[in-house]
This record gives structure tokens, sequence and C-alpha cells, in this order.
């Protein structure tokens, strides 16, 4: 079975660890300033089902749709790829998986995905499952 993020994983770990961790000229905000209900939105619906079967299949297409919502919906004022990047992380470690990429390709690829156009969404979240497929690596069980 998946293991989802919570609210609470993204408040007290990703969210904590990406202000700390991924310095950067702009500060992230403080964790009660995000939109209502946006953040909540990005972490369910990768799990969502419809007629008892999952709309996203496997851990890739649900890393995806998080991946994705994370950086586009902006659950946050500010620093929503550092969040999503480390929520990313988080999301897979718990799931016994790890990504293998160079920041600066992981950065690059935020980057395209923030500006690339709302029309190609699907197009979006398939490169990203191609980039996921070519990167993600097993962890030792813990």
């Amino acid at each position: 079975m998946i293991k989802s993020l919570s609210v609470a994983e993204i408040e007290y770990i990703a969210f904590a660890l990406a202000r700390d961790l991924m310095e950067y000229d702009e500060p992230i905000p403080d964790f009660s300033t995000r939109f209502p209900n946006t953040l909540e939105s990005c972490l369910f619906t990768p799990f969502q089902k419809f007629g008892g079967k999952s709309l996203h299949q496997g851990i890739i297409t649900k890393a995806s749709a998080l991946f994705y919502l994370m950086i586009k919906n902006h659950p946050f004022q500010n620093g929503n790829k550092r969040v999503a990047v480390t929520a990313l992380f988080v999301f897979l470690d718990k799931n016994n998986k790890w990504l293998k990429v160079g920041n600066q390709e992981l950065y690059n690829f935020s980057v395209w995905i923030a500006e690339s156009p709302a029309k190609f969404k699907k197009e979006t979240v398939q490169a990203i499952e191609h980039f996921l497929k070519d990167n993600i690596v097993n962890l030792k069980k813990k």
C-alpha cells in the first residue's frame, strides 16, 4: 500500500526542511500563511478514487501528481517549488524510494514545471512521470 503525506507532515517535516536546508534569497513564509484548502487538495488528489478504483495508479503516477500540484497550485505565498521538492522526497522516502538526481537538474526541472502552460498539464505530468522513472531508486527496507 502506498503511504500518503499529511498536512502535519508538510508542516513539520517538508516545510521546515525546505525552509532550513534549501536556502534562497526569498524566505518561505510561516506555514500558517498557506492558502486555505489548497495544500489539502494537493495532498488528497493523488489518492482520489472513482468507483473504488484509484485515479492515479502506482507510486510514479501519485508522486507525479503530487509534485505537479504542489508546484502549480501554489499552496503557499512563496517557496512552492522548494516545498514541493522536499515533499516529493519525504513521500518517496515513506514509500522506500528515492531520486538519484543532481540538485541543479532537479532545480531546472522544477522551474520548467512552474513555467509550463496550464493547457499542457497532461504532457507536463507525463514528463514528470518519465523523469521519476528515469531517476527513482529503491531504498533498503526500513
